[in-house]
C-alpha cells in the first residue's frame, strides 16, 4: 500500500519503511508526527482525495534534522554600481523514516501533525509552549507601533529591495529600526517571511548584514 502526501509545498508518494527528507518540521529526532495531508492512496483499492483523502493520515518517526547540499547564488546589480555577491546556502531538511498509513481514523490518533517549522501552525505551538517569551515579543511590538505612527526610526529604504510599500507593511508590523533586524533569528526571519508574503527574500538580500553595519 501506498499514499501520496504533501508537505512543504511538495508531494511524495511513500511505502512504509520508506526513508525520505523533507522540508524542515518543527520536530525532535525520535518524535513520531503524523501527516494529514493525505491526497491519494493506492493498493488493492485506489482512493483519491478531492483533495485529500478523509480520515486518512501516514505517521512517520524522525530519525534527524539534516541539511541538504549546498548551493551557490551569484547576485550581479548591473545597475547598481556592478555591484555582485557570492553566497552559499544549504536547505534546512529533516529526515523521516515511514511507519505507518492509516486509511482512516486519522482525526483521532492524537499524535502531533507534522508542520513546518516556519509554518503558522508551528509558531503558535512554540507560542503556547513558551508563554513568557511571548509575552515579551507582545510588549515589544506594542512599544514599537507607536514609534511608527510617529514616524520615528530608521529609514529602512536603504536596505537592498525596500522601497516605500514595503517600509509601510514593516512599520505596520512593528519593524522600524536597523537594530531589530540586526537582532533577527531563523524564526523571526521565517515569520517575517510569511507575514510579508515573500519567502526568502530576506535572506537573498542580506537584510540582517546590512542592518548589522547600519545600526552601529
Amino acid at each position: 500500500m501506498f499514499a501520496v502526501i504533501k508537505t512543504g509545498g511538495k508531494q511524495y508518494k511513500v511505502q512504509s519503511g520508506d526513508t525520505l527528507r523533507v522540508e524542515k518540521l518543527a520536530a525532535d529526532a525520535g518524535e513520531t508526527v503524523q501527516f494529514n495531508d493525505v491526497l491519494m492512496l493506492g493498493g488493492d483499492k485506489t482512493v483519491v482525495g478531492a483533495p485529500l483523502v478523509d480520515g486518512a493520515a501516514v505517521q512517520a518517526e524522525v530519525v534527524d534534522q539534516v541539511k541538504g547540499d549546498k548551493v551557490i547564488h551569484f547576485v550581479r546589480r548591473r545597475r547598481k554600481h556592478s555591484s555582485k555577491r557570492t553566497k552559499g546556502h544549504r536547505q534546512k531538511l529533516t529526515l523521516l523514516k515511514i511507519t505507518e498509513i492509516l486509511e482512516s481514523g486519522g482525526d483521532k490518533t492524537g499524535v502531533k501533525a507534522a508542520l513546518g517549522a516556519g509554518s503558522v501552525g508551528a509558531v503558535a505551538v512554540a507560542a503556547a509552549d513558551a508563554e513568557k517569551p511571548a509575552k515579551k515579543a507582545k510588549a515589544k511590538a506594542e512599544t514599537a507601533k507607536p514609534a511608527a505612527a510617529s514616524g520615528a526610526g530608521d529609514d529602512l529604504k536603504v536596505l537592498s529591495g525596500v522601497g516605500p510599500a514595503l517600509e509601510k507593511k514593516l512599520h505596520e508590523a512593528g519593524v522600524t529600526s536597523f537594530a531589530q533586524i540586526a537582532a533577527w533569528t531563523e524564526a523571526d526571519i521565517a515569520a517575517m517571511d510569511e507575514k510579508l508574503s515573500f519567502k526568502g527574500r530576506i535572506e537573498r538580500e542580506g537584510w540582517v548584514e546590512q542592518a548589522k553595519k547600519l545600526a552601529k
